[in-house]
């Protein structure tokens, strides 16, 4: 599976972003599309996953109620919607593919930067 970001950039704190994940190569029917974010000097942090099968979502507690997943079947990409932005959301925006535990694919990463 190959899985391509776009949309990130700079932003002011409060302003809004959509990122974009275009994904090739996927075969099975139930699965799980993440974002990860890495902040510089910090570890990876899980964001939201989507899950193929019913279009279920789930959010890390940092950005419930500002950030939205959604996918697209027929254009194979997952989005995220940011709004409400802060200075900690400034990170390498990540998009995976794989299960629930374990993340088999990863895009190249998309830069965001919140500031004024």
């Amino acid at each position: 599976v190959q899985l391509v970001e776009s949309g990130g950039g700079l932003v002011q704190p409060g302003g809004s972003l959509r990122l974009s994940c275009a994904a090739s190569g996927i075969t099975y029917y139930s699965y799980y599309m993440s974002w990860v974010r890495q902040a510089p000097g910090a570890g990876l942090e899980w964001v939201s996953s989507f899950y193929s099968d019913g279009g279920n979502t789930y959010y890390a507690d940092s950005v419930k109620g500002r950030l939205t997943v959604s996918g697209d079947d027929a254009k194979n990409t997952l989005y995220l919607q940011m709004n409400s932005l802060k200075s900690d959301d400034t990170a390498v925006y990540f998009c995976t593919y794989g299960s629930s535990l374990f993340f088999a694919s990863w895009g190249q990463g998309t830069q965001v930067t919140v500031s004024s």
